[in-house]
């Protein structure tokens, strides 16, 4: 196997235009249409060549179907009722995030 000094490695990736660097990160999450990737762990390098960025993350992946509704429903509906939050979350799930139903049907 070959032996390959790191320093010179980084003397050709500049000499190619080419860079390097570590990014810290305590998770990385990918937004797509109905879920979400979360890279949990993760080690990140960004890549820089020739005026473009590439991004390598490694790490333990995890899927995360996305709610139908935001943290903010939930707080104007539980303003509007008096429910619970958990009561709402519940509701909001069950009903495609409708939330107009849950103001109605869980007033109190």
């Amino acid at each position: 196997m070959m032996n390959i000094n790191s320093k010179q490695i980084e003397k050709v990736m500049k000499q190619m235009g080419m860079s390097q660097e570590e990014i810290e990160a305590d998770r990385v999450v990918i937004e797509q249409g109905d879920k979400n990737l979360i890279i949990e762990n993760p080690q990140v390098s960004r890549v820089k060549m020739k005026g473009q960025e590439t991004f390598q993350i490694v790490g333990t992946v995890v899927e995360e179907e996305k709610e139908s509704f935001s943290e903010e429903d939930v707080k104007m509906v539980v303003e509007k009722t008096g429910a619970s939050e958990d009561d709402v979350k519940v509701f909001l799930k069950e009903n495609d995030g409708d939330i107009a139903k849950a103001i109605l049907e869980l007033k109190q």
